[in-house]
């Protein structure tokens, strides 16, 4: 079964400085028919303007994920971490204990829009962590590139959750199949684009809930860019 979320029944925000829509309940937006799906909890589809950016505030057991589209956003936290990620980088916070972070814009010109995701985490009380990883663009040319997961195979980001998430380029015309192993589920986003999955016409913002089924099939009708989480 695919039940999808579109894009224009997501939650919506907009501050001047940041622009975001929400597929599940977060901050102002409350939704009880949203509330995440499994141990997916958030995913904000956010445009930042030049110049701006989130101020230091805290998490505490979430494991947070930062997928940026376009654009660069730089990270300080109370970790001492400092890094600037752009398209083709992942980032990885495991909030565990409790850290404190910012994010900021910093060109003059250019917006930054991004993917935040965030995934409840297997246990409470982790130790606070941070990870960051390049994903080429040739590295996910019409295939599945595991970006996220608790094995962290082949150099993706790892979580504390049994999820693994991929994503994937495709060019108009490109197909790819994904089988979903027994009892598993599945959240496919597209960030960027439109595809069919099974059949089902989906644009950009738009989400799919799977459940019940063992074939997922991916047919791009433009430049699209996807993401894939594989749940228990």
């Amino acid at each position: 079964m695919i039940t999808v979320r579109p894009a224009n029944e997501r939650g919506h925000v907009s501050f001047g400085w940041l622009n975001s829509y929400h597929s599940f309940s977060f901050g102002n937006y409350y939704d009880p028919n949203h509330m995440g799906f499994r141990a997916l909890r958030v995913i904000n589809d956010d445009q930042v303007k030049p110049g701006a950016g989130f101020d230091t505030h805290p998490h505490r057991d979430m494991e947070i994920l930062t997928y940026v589209l376009s654009g660069s956003l730089t990270h300080r936290d109370s970790m001492g971490n400092t890094a600037t990620i752009g398209a083709n980088e992942v980032q990885r916070i495991t909030a565990g204990t409790g850290i404190f972070h910012s994010e900021f814009n910093k060109s003059a010109t250019e917006p930054v829009h991004l993917l935040q995701i965030w995934i409840l985490p297997d246990q409470r009380g982790l130790p606070p962590s941070y990870q960051e990883q390049s994903f080429p663009a040739e590295t996910r040319r019409n295939q599945w590139r595991q970006i996220a997961g608790r094995d962290a195979k082949d150099g993706a980001v790892q979580i504390h959750q049994d999820v693994d998430l991929y994503a994937s380029l495709l060019t108009a015309g490109d197909r790819l199949s994904f089988p979903l192993r027994s009892g598993r589920h599945a959240w496919l986003q597209v960030a960027q684009g439109k595809i069919s999955l099974n059949g089902i016409s989906l644009e950009a913002g738009d989400g799919a809930a799977i459940n019940n089924e063992t074939l997922l099939d991916v047919q791009a009708h433009s430049d699209t860019e996807v993401l894939l989480f594989d749940l228990a």
